[in-house]
């Protein structure tokens, strides 16, 4: 798929498919994940890849915007050492936002649909992927191809009309 169209077609898919993602797909994302931008190169992030049927079950408790990873065929949690202070951890988020959407537009490239949901339950995420206690498990990231339709270019999205978004030169 050409970039342009992997951008028009990514959308947030929450209903997947059984079919497995092969090995060689899901490194790919993960590389797209790697290769993202990093403030300063810092590249705090470390991904955790998760196949395993139970532990996308457990990690589905997580936080209720997570009930869509027990469905997915893989998932990608998204970690990061705890901030030592404020700007670390806008920093962190920030490089961690490039990531997901690096991994999101892999996935499209791919015909494979994503799904990211925050984590509430750190303890409980940690345990679940036996994360370190100085490490938040930021995000998660549910992977698997589309159950209810193929990702192709949307014609019409549901965004704010393009001119009220964008300004020229001045607000």
């Amino acid at each position: 798929m050409e970039t342009w169209d992997a951008i028009r077609s990514r959308r947030n898919v929450r209903e997947y498919t059984p079919e497995p993602i092969s090995d060689e797909h899901l490194d790919r994302i993960l590389e797209a994940g790697w290769r993202a931008p990093s403030a300063s190169n810092r590249q705090h992030w470390d991904f955790v890849l998760v196949t395993d049927r139970e532990q996308l079950a457990e990690l589905g408790t997580v936080w209720r915007g997570a009930q869509h990873i027990p469905g997915a065929q893989a998932a990608i949690a998204l970690v990061v050492p705890e901030p030592p202070d404020e700007r670390s951890k806008v920093v962190d988020q920030y490089d961690l936002g490039q990531a997901t959407y690096a991994i999101m537009l892999a996935a499209v490239d791919l015909g494979i649909g994503a799904g990211h949901s925050s984590v509430g339950d750190q303890e409980r995420a940690r345990e679940i992927l036996g994360v370190p206690a100085e490490y938040q498990v930021a995000f998660l990231i549910g992977l698997g191809y589309p159950a209810d339709r193929p990702l192709r270019p949307i014609e019409n999205p549901k965004r704010r009309p393009f001119d009220e978004v964008v300004h020229r030169g001045r607000w």
